[in-house]
Parts: C-alpha cells; sequence; structure tokens
C-alpha cells in the first residue's frame, strides 16, 4: 500500500465514499492523493479552459465536460490504488469498485505488461523482385534501425528505440504485390505515435532504395499486439452469493456466460464493450486515445481470424473463480493531452503511477474487474436491476427535475418500476 508523508498506510477501500456529499468526496480524494487548492478546483470541474482549448484543436468552441469519478477498492500487485475515470454511463463506478472488492478478498488482480514496442508500417509496391527486397531489408537491418534512433534520441536515451525490423511480403493483393516492413519502437512513456510515425517517413526513402520500390503509407499500427497487458485474479466461490444464489453457483453461471462471448461474436461484440466501459473511462481521464485503445482491443480480439471474448473465466479446482483479461495497452504518461490537459494531469496525481507501464497494468485491471461487474449481473439478476435504478436519476433530469426533486423522483420511478421520462414529468408536475 501506498504511505503517506507519516508513513501511514492508506487503502482504496473507502466503505460508504458513495454515500458522501460530493464535497466531502472531493476532500477526501484530496488528502489521499495529496492535491493542492489548484488541483482540487480542477476536479471540481473548473479545469480545462477555453483558451487552452483552442490551442489543442481547430475550429474550438469551448469544452464538453464528463463526470469524473473514483474507482475505489482497487488492490493490484500488492498496492492500493484510487482509479480516475471520465464516463457518463450510470452504474459503472459502482459495478467497478463492487468487482474490485470481491478481487481483493482473493487477494487483488494480479498484473503485467510487456515492454511499451510500438508497430510502424511502411508500404512499398512496384518491386522489381520480391526476394531480393526482402533480403535486402534483412542485410540491412542493422542501419535502418539506427537511423531509426537517430529519429528521437530522447526516448533512445532512456533505454527506447528501434528493436526490430521484419519484411512482410503479400505475393497478392488487389493492387498486386506488396512488401510491408515492419519497424518495432520501444517508446518507453510515450504512447509513441509521433516518434513512430516521424521514423518510418525517416525510414521510408532508405527502404525504396534498397528494395527498388515505390513507398506510399508510413504509419503507426493500432494493433499493438507487443504492447500486451494482463490481469488476472481469483475470487473466492463464497464472496459471490447474491440474491439467494450460492456463491460456487454463480461462479458456475459465470463461466457459462464468458463460453457464450468465446464461441459467439455476437455477444462477444457486446461482452468487450462491457469491458471497454471500463477502460475507455481511465483512458480518457488520463488524457490518452481512447480510439487506439479500442482499435487495437477489437483488433486483437479477431487475432485468430475469428472475433471472441477477451477474457477467460472459469472455475478453478478450489471451486473458486478465476479471471484473466489480455490486450493491447498503447498508453502514456508523456506527450499529448497527458501533459496538456489539467484534468488529465490531476487524474495521473491520483493513480500515483510511475510509468506507462504500470499504468497500462492498472487499466487491465480496471478492464477485467468492470468485465466481472457485468457478467455478474447478466448471469443472475439480469443487467437492468442495478443500471436501471441508476439510470432513474438521469432520466428525472431529463425530465427537467432540479438537484433537490432528482432522488425523490428517482426513487419514486424505481418503486413503481416505470422508469420513463413519460412518468418522470407526471412525478414532476405533481410536486410542483
Amino acid at each position: 500500500m501506498i504511505a503517506d508523508e507519516n508513513n501511514n498506510m492508506k487503502s482504496s477501500r473507502l466503505p460508504g465514499f458513495y454515500r458522501l456529499p460530493l464535497q466531502e468526496r472531493l476532500d477526501v480524494i484530496a488528502d489521499w492523493a495529496g492535491l493542492d487548492e489548484n488541483e482540487k478546483d480542477i476536479l471540481a470541474g473548473r479545469g480545462l479552459e477555453n483558451r487552452q482549448a483552442d490551442l489543442m484543436i481547430e475550429n474550438t468552441l469551448g469544452t464538453f465536460e464528463l463526470p469524473l469519478g473514483i474507482a475505489v477498492n482497487f488492490l493490484i500487485n500488492g498496492q492500493d490504488y484510487l482509479i480516475p475515470m471520465a464516463v457518463e454511463e450510470p452504474s459503472v463506478l459502482a459495478a467497478v469498485s463492487h468487482a474490485a472488492k470481491l478481487f481483493r478478498a482473493g487477494g487483488g488482480f494480479q498484473t503485467e505488461a510487456s515492454d511499451p514496442v510500438m508497430i510502424g508500417q511502411i508500404q512499398v509496391l512496384d518491386i522489381p523482385d520480391m526476394d531480393t527486397a526482402v533480403a535486402a531489408i534483412e542485410a540491412n537491418k542493422a542501419q535502418l534501425m539506427e537511423q531509426a534512433d537517430l529519429c528521437d534520441p530522447i526516448i533512445v536515451n532512456f533505454g527506447g528505440g528501434a528493436k526490430d525490423i521484419v519484411a512482410r511480403p503479400f505475393p497478392e493483393t488487389p493492387v498486386g504485390p506488396m512488401l510491408i516492413v515492419h519497424l518495432y519502437f520501444d517508446t518507453r512513456d510515450a504512447m509513441g505515435a509521433n516518434a513512430v510515425n516521424t521514423a518510418v517517413e525517416t525510414l521510408a526513402p532508405i527502404i525504396a532504395d534498397l528494395t527498388g520500390g515505390r513507398t506510399s503509407l508510413r504509419i503507426l499500427s493500432n494493433l499493438a499486439d507487443h504492447r500486451i497487458a494482463t490481469a488476472r485474479g481469483t475470487i473466492p466461490a463464497e464472496m459471490l452469493e447474491t440474491h439467494g444464489i450460492p456463491g460456487k453457483q454463480v461462479a458456475r453461471f459465470i463461466e457459462e456466460a464468458n463460453a457464450f462471448a468465446v464461441v459467439d461474436p455476437y455477444r462477444a461484440a457486446t461482452h468487450n464493450k462491457g469491458i471497454m466501459n471500463g477502460i475507455d473511462a481511465v483512458v480518457i481521464a488520463t488524457g490518452n486515445d481512447w480510439r487506439a485503445i479500442e482499435a487495437g482491443a477489437h483488433s486483437y480480439a479477431a487475432r485468430n481470424g475469428r472475433y471472441q471474448s477477451l477474457t477467460d473465466w472459469h472455475v478453478d479446482e478450489n471451486g473458486d473463480l478465476f479471471g484473466e483479461l489480455t490486450l493491447p495497452m498503447a498508453v502514456g504518461l508523456v506527450g499529448g493531452a497527458t501533459k496538456v490537459h489539467p484534468a488529465a494531469k490531476v487524474a495521473i496525481k491520483i493513480l500515483n503511477v510511475a510509468t506507462a507501464v504500470e499504468l497500462a497494468q492498472v487499466i487491465a485491471a480496471i478492464g477485467l474487474a468492470q468485465n466481472l461487474g457485468a457478467i455478474k449481473a447478466l448471469s443472475t439478476v439480469g443487467i437492468q436491476r442495478g443500471h436501471m435504478r441508476l439510470h432513474a436519476r438521469q432520466v428525472a433530469m431529463a425530465a427537467g427535475a432540479d438537484d433537490d426533486q432528482v432522488q425523490r423522483i428517482a426513487n419514486q420511478l424505481v418503486a413503481e418500476k416505470q422508469i420513463n421520462t413519460k412518468r418522470a414529468k407526471e412525478l414532476l408536475a405533481e410536486m410542483n
């Protein structure tokens, strides 16, 4: 666990945290992470200013806010984490925090991640002789890697840089033969798109000369299958008991639900979307590229020629539930919005991660927890029972309820099992 300045151990177990008023929640997190008053103001919604936004993108009009919450209960590799999540969907924070509590009972999450190696691709066409071209790439691999390293000496100084060059011939394509050259480049604590794109653009003319061909696209691949993160953990069966269903039976139900997503791509798409509910929220909160993470995850799910579940859930020899998630995780701590967006910088401070590899592992744990929360509900009482109770507040807001009326109307909608805007407007009219 993390220690504060007085060497007191800090735990991410915050019982009753969700019941606290908003300001008290903010105070708890500020104390936990050592935030100053300016950082507290940023979390309270006074973060990205219009003048900053105008420098980040083109044709700026203003900013678009998302709710920013904290996932609690996370114990990862023996260390406690509070995890910022930016998401608009009700039940995500509640589900992931509950799931983390279940994993905690089994010792928490165990995670690992590979080195942060990204892939840059160079497309070569009009090659006179494919075998000769491939041989030329192989013979000059050291020179090519040396040239790639010159593109970013800072990354190289931190232990990153070019790790390999691989020539991939495609003799038959819709436009004729082509050769795809892969540059494997360790980007250290950067996501690495700019570094890799610069390197492959630098290498393209050299490769054209070596192969006698014509280079076309030079671009990073978002299928970052050399930059993998894994999270796993075991949940004691007794912790899974819910609504009168024995824990061992719930474990079996979850195993069956995962098997559904393994064999059927229609189910796998929704199963994996649930994983990304958690992952995207952390990626957005930390200023990383959630679109790249989505692209990498879904293409990785189809790497064997058929789209399937990213997770494995099964009942182990003790009757307990084991879960594991592996997927590409190209996230960084330097560059881009991670160093520009004020709220992203505060989110990273709360996370207290030292490297991009550590961040990748934390995000993988979030994905596994989110998946558990979803399929546990689906395989027992159904997804709507908890989700719609939380969604009722949004329905009340959409009907025009003010702050004092929202929870009262939401409670009535849930009690009546009529969670819709029409009924919410009727209740609001009665109140008014």
